[in-house]
């Protein structure tokens, strides 16, 4: 892959009948969704259609973890604390067991003094750890030693990067939500960079006009939320930018870019979507309604839905967990992992240790929970891809 600057060609298969189409549903091989529809509910289990692992982290006196899951690869699981004490726990992946701890946090040149998110890299033995606050990429090998550091690429800051190939990650630049209402200009905000110094090696470029960003100002304040912009899909990426109404799959052996999905134009509040777990059969997404409420603090709400290619249709969808005799919801859409892990949960070992004495656990995560006590480290839910 060359390593200069390339403007993707975008093949467009968007016709002008099917961005005025009314009804939720599909238009050709292009799904259309009305962010401000009512759907009907739908309730699904989830080992109906996905495979399930649990993996209890081992707890010791070294190995205590809220449990702040950041990657999850072939081999290991790194997890952090929620706090910014620096440390960064490996786990293996098969069994959860403890195998070291990692902590560079410091001022220094080789140190990061936050994390905002870790690229696990088993190929190479590395792995990378975002620091946005000194806009700059921390490369270690798994005993934590530094290798090199590459900064954001001039005026970006990334939030969401993943590993793309031996050679490149794949990341978005969320300097557009300082720029909500402007002007588009050039600036492409996904992009694929070098893993060895982080220069571009290939502009990712969706078309849109005008910012439009997850971002709400009131006199002094200001309120920001973020919408997943890339989610990996088997062979291929979804790309997913808040100023755009169209939703894009990347497919990189083709080098090109093909609408996925589009959903209706949307103001007062704009409505933001993005997407969640894919199968053969449902696409799960998430939408989100540009509002806050700086008196309560609360705000962006978000609705849970789903399209059921069976069906053709849109529901408002709850995915349960069928290991729980009562209803425990899955989150299918806040996790996107690889083409073999949809996305994983995070179980406290408390809450299990309070089901397991209300009998409201089943097979493998009962035998799982009777074993744990209330301050052991979490049990990692992995939501696979049936094979």
């Amino acid at each position: 892959m060359k390593k200069e600057t390339t403007i993707l060609a975008i093949i467009l298969f968007i016709t002008a009948g099917i961005g005025g189409c009314k009804r939720s549903g599909t238009q050709g091989d292009l799904i259309t969704v009305d962010v401000t529809a009512n759907y009907p509910k739908k309730e699904l289990i989830l080992q109906d259609f996905m495979d399930v692992e649990y993996i209890p982290l081992e707890t010791n006196d070294e190995f205590v973890t809220q449990g702040d899951i950041l990657a999850i690869g072939n081999k290991y699981i790194l997890v952090k604390n929620w706090i910014n004490d620096g440390d960064i726990f490996v786990f293996d992946r098969k069994t959860g067991k403890a195998l070291r701890k990692i902590n560079r946090r410091g001022q220094g040149a080789e140190e990061y003094n936050f994390i905002n998110g870790i690229v696990l890299d088993e190929e190479n033995n590395e792995i990378f750890v975002n620091c946005s606050p000194s806009k700059k990429i921390f490369v270690y090998d798994l005993s934590g030693n530094f290798k090199r550091s590459f900064a954001h690429t001039e005026g970006s800051d990334y939030w969401n990067i993943f590993n793309y190939d031996n050679d490149n990650l794949i990341r978005y630049d969320n300097s557009a939500y300082y720029k909500d209402g402007e002007p588009r200009g050039n600036q492409s905000y996904h992009a694929i960079i070098s893993k060895q110094d982080g220069s571009i090696t290939q502009n990712i470029s969706i078309p849109f006009d005008v910012i439009k960003a997850p971002i709400v100002r009131e006199g002094e304040g200001t309120a920001t939320a973020s919408v997943r912009p890339i989610i990996p899909y088997h062979d291929t990426w979804l790309l997913v930018e808040t100023s755009s109404d169209t939703v894009y799959n990347y497919v990189p052996q083709k080098n090109k870019l093909i609408p996925f999905l589009v959903k209706t134009p949307s103001t007062d509040p704009e409505v933001f979507l993005t997407m969640g777990t894919l199968t053969d059969r449902f696409y799960f997404m998430q939408t989100m309604k540009k509002m806050f409420d700086f008196t309560t603090g609360r705000g962006f709400p978000i609705n849970d839905l789903m399209y059921d290619k069976q069906e053709n249709a849109i529901f408002n969808a709850s995915v349960f967990n069928g290991d729980y005799a009562k209803k425990q919801e899955v989150d299918m859409t806040s996790h996107p992992v690889n083409s073999v892990i949809a996305t994983f949960q995070n179980l406290a070992a408390s809450h299990l240790v309070e089901a397991y004495e209300n009998d409201e656990l089943k097979g493998k995560l009962k035998e799982i929970a009777e074993k744990l006590n209330e301050e052991a480290n979490p049990v990692i839910m992995l939501v696979k891809y049936k094979e």
